[in-house]
């Protein structure tokens, strides 16, 4: 695979890359970049980290980047998940590796790797805790970055990542970490910019089943004629289409049959192009 060809595949996870250069000049000089990734068990997950996170994990291992994911299970107890019990929270992170397994996401060989923070933590206390107090005593951010080639998590983490490039600034390191923020996918109701667990009516989960996947489908937030803010169209455009490469609508036939026009409509709005 060329170069050209590893860029276009990596950046298109990215709804913004800070910066194209050095991602380029990346993928030129280092045959395996590291990618960083993490989330907290703590619970049940929507399909926006289930399905999206395996499309993109995939992507990032098939242009030949290493993929390693942060299971913040020390974080998740300081903010009583699980009642604060790390062998319950450990057990929900192991459940939530199998669902990846089980929607696709490739594993084989190295190519993800997992990391539970309180082993990675107390195997390197030496280098951690020391980085940790340097970066909160040169910013006034409370939030801490492990430092990676890439780090590609949602737009709504844009700042803690942009953060790890200014510490970088300060400590005259030359080689930042490419910040590459991907799309945050919406909630079933109108106005929701990121799908939460909070609100079990509004987040399609990965274990849920095909009957009541529909049923909130059928009362997602989806006006005629209205694209920005549309919830269905954004789960297409981000979910259907990069692992179908297609979306076909149909119709009974007391309804007139399968829908040639909505679906190049769909296509359109979209700005998608279907092989």
């Amino acid at each position: 695979m060329s170069v050209e060809e590893k860029f276009r595949i990596v950046r298109s996870i990215g709804e913004e890359c800070i910066q194209e250069e050095e991602l380029l000049n990346l993928l030129t000089k280092k045959p395996q970049p590291i990618c960083y990734d993490g989330f907290e068990p703590s619970g049940r997950m929507h399909i926006a980290q289930g399905v999206m996170k395996t499309i993109n994990v995939n992507k990032l291992t098939s242009a030949g980047c290493k993929v390693k994911i942060w299971i913040a299970d020390w974080f998740a107890q300081l903010n009583n998940k699980m009642g604060g019990d790390l062998n319950k929270i450990q057990t929900v992170g192991r459940y939530l590796i199998e669902i990846w397994k089980a929607a696709g996401m490739n594993l084989e060989g190295d190519k993800v790797e997992f990391l539970w923070s309180s082993e990675e933590i107390n195997s390197r206390a030496h280098e951690y805790w020391p980085l940790v107090m340097d970066i909160a005593r040169r910013n006034k951010l409370p939030r801490i970055m492990r430092l990676a080639d890439i780090c590609q998590l949602g737009m709504d983490q844009r700042k803690v990542n942009v953060l790890a490039r200014e510490y970088c600034d300060d400590i005259k390191r030359k080689n930042k970490p490419i910040i590459l923020s991907h799309h945050m996918l919406p909630g079933l109701l109108q106005g929701q910019e990121k799908m939460s667990k909070s609100d079990s009516s509004s987040a399609v989960f990965m274990e849920d089943e095909e009957a009541e996947v529909n049923l909130k489908i059928k009362k997602a937030y989806c006006p005629p004629n209205i694209v920005d803010g549309n919830p269905c169209l954004e789960y297409i455009k981000y979910i259907v289409f990069p692992w179908f490469n297609e979306f076909k609508i149909e119709r009974k036939e007391e309804n007139g049959g399968e829908n040639a026009v909505g679906t190049v409509f769909y296509f359109s709005v979209l700005k998608v192009s279907v092989r």
